[in-house]
């Protein structure tokens, strides 16, 4: 071979040498692992293994840099180094693993000595970038925690240094650095959705709006979107006041006290922090520039979920090297509502020249039939790239949709049919139950305690939502941020000190009047005859808080939390009333300390307050919840996203609920709804149930309904319907003239013949149940399908049905009521 033709064969066996270190992989996973250079966009379908295409593109760009992707030869290389790796190829393809889900973490039968190794990655490696120059965003801290672990398990200690963290954890360490320069003080504090709620509430209070009129949370969104669409609270009550809309200029005037409040207490909110990163960048080029160098690589997930402000931070922070690598699927594209732009990612080739474009369409997560329902229903959407996903995983049974009565008999059935799939041997935590509104979670409680089914409601009161956590973490506020005056009203007076409400709206005046923060307005209270009587105990209580602020400096963040307890008298005022809500709060307030001493431990023994009180403050729900609990989960569909279960319930699925009728003949809002039908279909792994109601009471009003569109839109190949359908719904099976050349449901709707009424709301009577109860009695010995052998230890009979208690042999006592559990019960 002459030197062009050894240059490109070694181009050519290099690449193949280090695909045999991803062989675990499939095919386009290795493909998109190995691409290294500039814009890529991964569009990654629902359980692709996309993570695992991340975690080994990383792996890649550490130990072999560009060498997969680039067209340099070294000019040490020798034909003696190619015949090596000729020799390393062959001895990895002989014993290459056959290819499983998700083995990021494992390598190849044939391991390769450590000499070989040492060898071929000398050879190979083209720039081999260094851990700190990588940055890796994503959404949520639980997702960003598995891939610290994931990172940590693969590469060891050198992967600590990588940036792995929400865009929110970013931009809280950029602005940490520098927020001096948009005038901020470094010791800035995050206010979450709760503490932004509670300003904007006295704002609107403050400026006589009453929250019938105005909502605080419809000016908050306002807000929200401004901040997105980088509109100043100046230029947007401009151009409200130059307007006519009442409404828009109340949102103008109450947008203008909020900045200035929040800057007068030094706080961000979650916009603030995207938005002030953004503006850091734009306004001081030399900080730009340090960071564009600093990240040669940035990879960015769930990229169909960015709004404009995080596809500007990421786009800023790429513009030194261009290598962006955004993964994402326009399928899942659902967070339109919190301001999510499907925009990002459909026009990324666009945003970014040259870019590379690779698909991950093998599902490792779902069973054939499910996969084939979801294909069949997100085809129908007409934006989107395009893409059909497949699994070498088993056809299993096909999705199911059944029809109900009404939403009593289609909680009732989800219940009997767990209890149906325990009997073989599955865990409760296994199935899962989405709905579109949190209310339809009602009658699926109800159903799920007469019948003894554990069960969780994702989306309730987290940990640190409890009033108790909030007011500790309060104080930690306080003491790193005095200026902080949501957090210094809400724990002034708690526990109580004698500060009454008055003469807190009269420091808060004083405050407003010096236009200082209400901490500092408390030196100044002597001088006030209204505020005399108060400033003796508002100077304890400031001089408490100053002490606290001299022990943050000298100790431990567990022995100062222990040391706040002490000086404030939480727990005693907790202690004074023995009850036992009082004791769960108490429990809380210590647990607290498990969390800040975990944050030490995880920080190797450092970590500052501030830092504690950022990775409390950007929290999700689902990074709160216990996943290890043996329960039955309950969740919206907007929930589940990022989820896999066993077996899936989408309940609901009627025309008016699933797709609401507030989005029926908005062809944009169906599209959002057909991709988290979508999202809802791909969570199961084994077994999918859809139910409809034909007639469902919401919100105290019952209307007759008829199955989702979406359902529909499942070949009648893909799906098995059961139930008697509503008179007016005809199901059709017929051969659409379209593309995909599949067999739909149609379904054929004549309007429904209603009683007439003065009632618009068409309500429906159904007459109560008259069985006799089951002979059951006090002392019997039973047998439970599901739970196994017991003794009734008390029946009480009320409300035409009976309270049955039951101490079983294995798992202690449950409650049920008779005639839901009477199926499952014999005697012995």
């Amino acid at each position: 071979m002459n030197h062009i033709e050894i240059e490109n064969y070694f181009i050519t066996v290099r690449r193949e040498a280090i695909s045999c270190e991803f062989a675990h992989l499939n095919d386009m996973q290795i493909e998109a692992t190995l691409a290294t250079q500039g814009p890529l966009l991964l569009l990654a379908g629902a359980g692709s293994g996309k993570t695992t295409v991340l975690i080994n593109r990383i792996a890649n760009l550490l130990k072999y840099g560009s060498g997969s992707d680039s067209e340099y030869v070294p000019d040490y290389v020798t034909e003696e180094d190619l015949s090596f790796l000729e020799s390393y190829i062959k001895h990895q393809s002989d014993g290459a693993k056959i290819k499983t889900k998700d083995t990021s973490e494992q390598g190849i039968i044939n391991s390769p000595s450590d000499e070989s190794q040492a060898r071929m990655q000398n050879i190979c490696a083209v720039d081999p970038v260094e851990p700190w120059r990588i940055i890796a965003i994503t959404f949520t801290n639980k997702a960003a925690g598995e891939m610290k672990e994931r990172l940590s398990r693969m590469l060891g200690p050198e992967s600590e240094d990588i940036w792995a963290m929400t865009f929110h954890s970013a931009c809280s360490r950029i602005l940490r650095r520098d927020i001096d320069r948009l005038g901020y003080d470094r010791s800035f504090t995050i206010y979450d959705t709760a503490d932004s709620a509670s300003l904007m509430k006295r704002i609107l209070k403050d400026i006589d709006v009453e929250e019938k009129s105005l909502p605080h949370r419809t000016v908050l969104g306002y807000i929200s979107r401004a901040k997105d669409a980088l509109i100043s609270a100046e230029e947007f009550s401009a151009e409200a006041e130059n307007g006519s809309d009442i409404r828009r200029k109340i949102i103008g005037r109450a947008y203008l006290e909020y900045v200035n409040r929040m800057k007068a207490s030094n706080a961000l909110d979650f916009d603030d922090l995207l938005l002030l990163t953004v503006r850091l960048l734009k306004e001081n080029s030399d900080i730009l520039e340090h960071y564009q160098k600093r990240f040669r690589y940035v990879l960015v997930d769930e990229y169909q979920d960015t709004n404009k402000l995080q596809y500007l931070l990421a786009s800023a922070l790429a513009g030194g090297h261009g290598n962006i690598c955004v993964v994402g699927d326009d399928d899942q594209s659902i967070y339109k509502f919190r301001g999510a732009t499907i925009e990002n990612i459909m026009s990324f080739e666009k945003h970014f020249k040259d870019a590379r474009v690779i698909r991950l369409e093998q599902n490792y997560r779902s069973t054939g039939f499910i996969l084939a329902a979801a294909n069949d229903v997100i085809r129908n959407n007409e934006g989107r790239k395009g893409k059909k996903l497949w699994t070498e995983n088993e056809s299993g049974s096909k999705p199911e949709l059944h029809i109900t009565e009404n939403e009593r008999t289609e909680a009732q059935f989800v219940a009997d049919t767990i209890i149906a799939s325990m009997k073989e041997r599955h865990n409760w935590r296994d199935h899962t139950v989405l709905y579109r509104m949190n209310a339809q979670s009602n009658q699926l409680e109800t159903a799920f305690k007469r019948s003894g089914v554990p069960y969780r409601v994702i989306g309730g009161t987290g940990f640190y939502e409890r009033a108790e956590v909030k007011d500790m973490l309060a104080y930690l506020c306080i003491i790193n941020n005095p200026q902080d005056d949501v957090r210094l009203l809400r724990i002034i007076n708690n526990p109580p000190r004698g500060i009454g409400d008055t003469s807190i709206g009269r420091l808060a005046e004083l405050a407003a009047q010096l236009n200082c923060p209400i901490f500092n307005a408390i030196g100044e209270s002597p001088k006030y005859d209204n505020l005399k009587n108060a400033a003796g105990r508002l100077f304890q209580f400031a001089d408490m808080i100053e002490e606290l602020r001299d022990a943050a400096n000298t100790l431990q963040l567990d022995e100062l939390y222990e040391q706040l307890i002490n000086r404030t008298g939480y727990i005693r005022m907790l202690e004074e009333k023995d009850t036992i809500e009082n004791l769960s709060r108490i429990e809380n307030v210590r647990e607290l300390k498990t969390n800040i001493i975990n944050f030490i431990n995880e920080n190797n023994n450092s970590g500052s307050l501030f830092d504690f009180l950022s990775e409390t403050a950007l929290y999700t729900d689902l990074d709160r919840d216990d996943n290890s609990a043996d329960r039955v989960s309950m969740m919206t569909m907007h929930s589940a996203k990022g989820l896999e279960f066993d077996t899936v319930f989408i309940v609901g699925a009627e025309e008016g609920v699933f797709p609401g009728s507030r989005v029926i003949g908005d062809p944009a809002e169906i599209e959002e709804e057909r991709r988290l039908c979508y999202v809802a279909i791909t969570r199961a792994k084994r077994k999918l149930y859809l139910t409809s109601a034909k007639q469902r009471m919401l919100f105290g009003k019952t209307t007759a309904a008829e199955p989702s569109r979406f359902v529909r839109e499942i070949s009648h190949d893909n799906i098995d319907v059961h139930g008697q359908l509503n008179s007016f719904d005809i199901y059709d099976y017929e051969s659409p003239e379209d593309v995909s050349d599949t067999h739909s449901i149609r379904v054929t709707s004549r309007p429904p013949q209603r009683p007439r009424s003065r009632n618009s709301n068409y309500r429906v009577s159904i007459p109560e149940s008259r069985e006799t109860l089951p002979d059951f009695k006090k002392g019997d010995v039973i047998k439970h399908a599901t739970f196994g052998r017991g003794v009734i230890t008390n029946l009480a009979p009320g409300g035409g049905d009976a309270l049955l208690e039951i101490v079983f042999d294995d798992i202690g006592t449950k409650r049920f009521m008779l005639k839901s559990a009477a199926k499952y019960l014999s005697k012995e």
